[in-house]
């Protein structure tokens, strides 16, 4: 689809409290740090992901999507997290964002949602509507998408991964049904 083929998947980003920028091999070891927590990872379907070799494979697979983002910080510039853009999943017209995760010390709110308000932002300079598959189980993510105006489909994803199977609930934001800056 044309929208698709237009839309820029890794692009530089800027929000009042991140930065974000296509994610390189070298992100690794800043993004592992953050994800060595076992913390947060504690309400995701893959709560082994703070596991050395789990998250490699999670990394390797955002990396050749070309659609992953590092979040910097910018009153540090620190690495504080990262999020993707992905059609995989989504239908004409929708761009997924997910993949999502923060050092626990960015949680809170303020992080996330400028990393999602920025996102969200250039999404809708491209499509209609943004989608977020969140396990049905990870309450604090259903919770935050749903603050941003997302709303709960009938649509699900079926997913898996080493021996453990979860069902993923969809959510959906249309185009100024958003929250915040860059809405509209």
């Amino acid at each position: 689809m044309s929208e698709r083929a237009a839309f820029d998947y890794q692009p530089h980003l800027r929000g009042e409290l991140l930065d974000m920028r296509p994610v390189t091999a070298a992100d690794h070891d800043a993004l592992f740090a953050l994800a060595s927590d076992p913390l947060v990872w504690a309400l995701h379907p893959e709560r082994d992901r703070h596991e050395a070799a789990v998250f490699r494979q999670y990394f390797d697979e955002g990396l050749a999507s070309g659609g992953a983002l590092v979040a910097v910080c910018r009153a540090t510039g620190a690495v504080a997290g990262w999020s993707r853009y992905s059609a995989d999943r989504a239908q004409p017209g929708e761009i997924e964002i997910g993949w999502t995760f923060l050092g626990r010390e960015y949680w809170g709110g303020a992080y996330n949602r400028d990393m999602k308000y920025i996102m969200l932002a250039h999404a809708f300079r491209f499509v209609d509507r943004v989608i977020f598959v969140v396990g049905a189980g990870n309450l604090r993510s259903r919770r935050a998408v749903e603050k941003l105006g997302a709303v709960l489909t009938e649509r699900t994803h079926a997913a898996s991964a080493r021996g453990a199977a979860w069902t993923n609930l969809v959510y959906s934001l249309a185009r100024g049904d958003a929250e915040g800056p860059g809405s509209s």
